[in-house]
């Protein structure tokens, strides 16, 4: 759920909560491993759609570069996307430990970020984002080379997104 913010626009609000909740997307599950960032490393890719809470779609694509320590318990992400209206780079450092999931997000061209706190599973993750402008809960799944992503952020401009990662060859 987004906090109000009086100095801000409505425009403006949409624009950081769509970074922050794209930042999200990047938060991987492992294919088949103990840790659910296991097996992760290199390049994912893929379209998706962002909800608007008046109902409105539109279309975004992403690119990730995921790098995993040697033990598969540290993720560092760096996620780029872009659509009609939203153009932004996000990166990210994320821990697993006997299933809790945390790390740290931020984005550079609007000097946002937060916190990730959460559960992580082999194929599955579910966190909570939290920042100065957004709170979203998040679900990722991960088959084989295909990653499904689902954020919801209900009450908030920005109310639900859906992505569709492929692991590049």
């Amino acid at each position: 759920m987004f906090k109000a913010i009086s100095s801000h626009s409505f425009a403006s609000s949409a624009k950081r909560a769509a970074i922050a909740v794209a930042l999200l997307v990047s938060v991987p599950a492992a294919q088949a491993a103990a840790s659910p960032f296991a097996n992760l490393g290199g390049s994912w890719s893929g379209p998706g759609v962002i909800t608007l809470s008046s109902g409105a779609t539109e279309k975004i694509r992403c690119r990730a570069s995921y790098t995993v320590d040697r033990d598969g318990d540290n993720l560092s992400i760096a996620l780029r996307c872009a659509s009609e209206a939203y153009n932004f780079h996000l990166t990210s450092s994320i821990t697993h430990s006997n299933g809790a999931v945390t790390g740290v997000w931020s984005e550079s061209t609007y000097a946002v970020g937060g916190t990730i706190t959460g559960r992580g599973s082999p194929g599955r993750i579910q966190v909570r984002a939290e920042g100065m402008i957004v709170n979203a809960l998040l679900a990722v799944s991960t088959r084989d080379n295909k990653q499904s992503v689902s954020i919801s952020s209900p009450g908030s401009p920005l109310s639900d997104v859906a992505i569709n990662l492929t692991r590049g060859k």
